[in-house]
C-alpha cells in the first residue's frame, strides 16, 4: 500500500473582528460626532441671538469675533477637526492615494532630477540666498543696528564649515533649505499678522493650560512655598503635569499623528531622511531622551551622520514637559513655541554642516512606523508619565546643585566670549554683559538657571525688551554639560551596539545644537518688532 502524502495544513486565519465590537465602535464614533455637531449648532444659535453687533462695524456680527476665545475659537476647532477627518477618512483612502501614485509622485521625481542638475541647483541657491539677504536688509531699514544680527548666522556658518567633519561633502542644498526654513518659520510666526496671531493665541492657551499645575502644587506644598517661588517644589510641579499629559497623548496616538505630519513637512522642506525629519519634529514636543523613542527600531541601522543629527536636534530644542517652568520665570510662551518650531529645520541644517553624510541611508519613507505607547490604559499612561517626570525633576535639581558654583568660576574665565557671541546675535552693546552671563549660564549649567536669571533682569529693568527677546530664543535649547551625559546614556540604552558612534558625535552635536539656538535668536532679533516686545 502506497504511503499517503500528508494533507497540507490550511493556513491559520486571523480571527475576524467581532460584529459586536465593530457595531460598538461605529456607534461610539457616530455618537461623538452627533454630540460635537449639536454643541456647535447650540453655540451658534446662542451667539447669533445674544451677542450684539459691534458699534465699530454695525451689520457685521463677525466683526467682533475673537478667534482665540469663546465661539470664535470653537469655530476654529470645528473647522480644523472636520477638515482633517474628511481628509484621512474620506479623501486620502479613496482619492488621495491614487492621485499621489499616478500623478504627484512622478511629477515630484521629475522635478527632483531637474533641480539637482549642477547649474540649476547653483542658480536656485543664489536666488534663494539673495532673496533672504534682501528681506533681512529690508527689515533693518528703520533700525540699522539690527543689521548687526546678520553677523551671527554668517559667523556660525563659517565656524561650522571650519570644523566640519568632511568639508568637501557638505550638502549645501540641505544646509540652505534648513536655514531658509528656519527663516520662513520665523517670518510666519513673528512678522505675518496671521501667523503672529496664531502663536500669540497658542502661547496664551499654553500659559492657561500649564497654570492648572499650580492647583496641585498649592495643595501638596502649600501657598507659602508656591508664592515664594521655591524652585524644586512650586515651579517644577509643571514638569509633572505636562509629562502626564504627554504620556496620555502618546497612548491615544495623537502625538504620533502630529509627528507624522510634521516629519513629512520637514523631509519635503529640507531634504533629510525620514528618521532625521521625524526625530526633529518630535523634539518640538518631546525631550531629547524621549524623542528618539519614536524611531527606536531604526537606531541600530542609522548612519553616523544620522546619529549626529539625532543628537543635534535634541540639543537645539527643549521639551514641552519643562516649557511651563520657563513660562513661570516670565519667558514669553509665544517666543518659546516659536523658538522650538524654528529649531527643527535649523537643527537639520547645522547637523549636516558639522557632520555631512558619507554613507548610504537604510531608511526609506515607506518603511517608518512610529512606536506605539507601551502603556495598557490611560491610567497606566498617566502613571508612567508621572514616574518619568520624577526622574526629570531629580536630574534638573541635581545638575543645578552640582554645577552652579562651578559655572560662576568658569564664567569668570569665559565672560568675554559670551559677550561677543550675544553681540553678534544683535544684542545692544549696553546689555551684552548681562545677556552674555545669561547665555553662559545656559551653556555651562542649564537653561533653568538662565531663564530664572533672565526673569529677574527683566523684572528689575536691567535689560531692554529686545535684548530679553533675543535671549529667550538663545536659551531655548538643551545644549549644556548635563544634557550631554543624559543624551549619551539614553541613546546608548536604546542601541548599546552604537555607543561608540554616539559618544563620537555627541560633543560635535553639542556645539551644532548651540549654534541652532543662537541663529534663531539672531533672526528673531531682526524680525521682532517693538510692539511685540512691549
Amino acid at each position: 500500500m502506497a504511503d499517503q502524502e500528508p494533507a497540507e495544513e490550511a493556513p491559520e486565519e486571523k480571527p475576524p473582528r467581532s460584529k459586536a465590537r465593530r457595531i460598538t465602535y461605529i456607534v461610539l464614533h457616530v455618537l461623538l460626532h452627533v454630540i460635537f455637531i449639536a454643541h456647535f449648532i447650540g453655540a451658534t444659535v446662542v451667539f447669533i441671538l445674544f451677542d450684539k453687533e459691534s458699534d465699530e462695524c454695525p451689520g457685521n456680527i463677525l466683526c467682533k469675533m475673537n478667534w482665540c476665545h469663546g465661539y470664535g475659537f470653537l469655530i476654529v476647532i470645528f473647522v480644523i477637526f472636520y477638515i482633517l477627518w474628511l481628509y484621512y477618512w474620506v479623501f486620502k483612502p479613496y482619492v488621495g492615494i491614487k492621485l499621489y501614485n499616478n500623478y504627484l509622485e512622478p511629477a515630484i521625481d521629475k522635478w527632483i532630477v531637474f533641480s539637482r542638475k549642477l547649474i540649476v541647483s547653483g542658480v536656485m541657491l543664489l536666488i534663494v540666498i539673495s532673496l533672504a539677504v534682501a528681506y533681512l536688509g529690508y527689515e533693518c531699514r528703520y533700525d540699522a543696528t539690527k543689521a548687526i544680527g546678520l553677523l551671527g548666522p554668517v559667523t556660525f556658518l563659517l565656524i561650522g564649515f571650519a570644523v566640519s567633519k568632511h568639508h568637501k561633502r557638505v550638502p549645501w542644498r540641505i544646509v540652505t533649505h534648513g536655514l531658509l526654513g528656519q527663516l520662513l518659520l520665523g517670518i510666519f510666526c513673528l512678522r505675518a499678522p496671521f501667523g503672529r496671531s496664531i502663536f500669540e493665541c497658542l502661547g496664551e492657551k499654553v500659559s492657561l493650560f500649564l497654570g492648572y499645575a499650580n492647583y496641585g502644587a498649592r495643595f501638596v506644598y502649600g501657598d507659602r512655598i508656591c508664592d515664594d517661588y521655591v524652585f524644586a517644589f512650586a515651579i517644577l510641579a509643571v514638569v509633572f503635569f505636562f509629562s502626564v499629559i504627554s504620556s496620555i497623548m502618546y497612548y491615544l496616538g495623537w502625538m504620533q499623528f502630529i509627528l507624522n505630519g510634521l516629519g513629512f513637512l520637514l523631509q519635503a522642506m529640507v531634504g533629510t531622511t525620514v528618521c532625521e525629519s521625524v526625530n526633529a519634529a518630535a523634539n518640538i514636543f518631546l525631550g531629547m531622551s524621549e524623542s528618539p523613542l519614536v524611531i527606536r527600531p531604526y537606531i541600530l541601522i542609522l548612519t553616523v551622520s544620522e546619529l549626529h543629527t539625532i543628537c543635534t536636534s535634541g540639543y537645539s530644542t527643549v521639551a514641552g514637559t519643562v516649557l511651563g517652568a520657563y513660562v513661570s520665570f516670565g519667558a514669553s510662551p509665544a517666543f518659546l513655541i516659536t523658538a522650538s518650531v524654528m529649531a527643527a529645520p535649523g537643527s537639520l541644517a547645522f547637523s549636516k554642516l558639522f557632520y555631512p553624510e558619507t554613507e548610504e541611508s537604510l531608511t526609506r519613507s515607506d518603511n517608518i512606523q512610529l512606536e506605539k505607547s507601551p502603556d495598557s490604559s490611560i491610567l497606566d499612561a498617566a502613571a508612567s508619565g508621572a514616574a518619568a517626570a520624577l526622574m526629570i525633576v531629580l536630574g534638573i535639581v541635581s545638575n543645578i546643585i552640582a554645577f552652579l558654583a562651578v559655572m560662576f568660576f568658569l564664567n569668570a574665565l569665559t565672560e568675554w566670549t559670551f559677550e561677543l557671541i550675544v553681540f553678534l546675535m544683535g544684542v545692544p552693546w549696553e546689555d551684552c554683559q548681562q545677556i552674555g552671563l545669561v547665555v553662559a549660564e545656559k551653556s555651562l549649567i542649564n537653561e533653568f538657571v538662565a531663564y530664572k536669571h533672565l526673569g529677574q533682569l527683566v523684572r528689575e529693568n536691567k535689560v531692554g525688551s529686545r535684548s530679553a527677546s533675543i535671549a529667550t530664543f538663545a536659551l531655548c535649547g538643551f545644549a549644556n554639560p548635563g544634557s550631554l551625559g543624559i543624551l549619551i546614556a539614553a541613546l546608548s540604552a536604546m542601541a548599546p551596539a552604537r555607543r561608540s558612534d554616539i559618544t563620537r558625535v555627541a560633543v560635535r552635536a553639542f556645539f551644532a545644537g548651540s549654534f541652532v539656538s543662537f541663529t534663531s535668536a539672531s533672526l528673531a532679533g531682526i524680525l521682532i518688532q517693538d510692539d511685540f516686545t512691549s
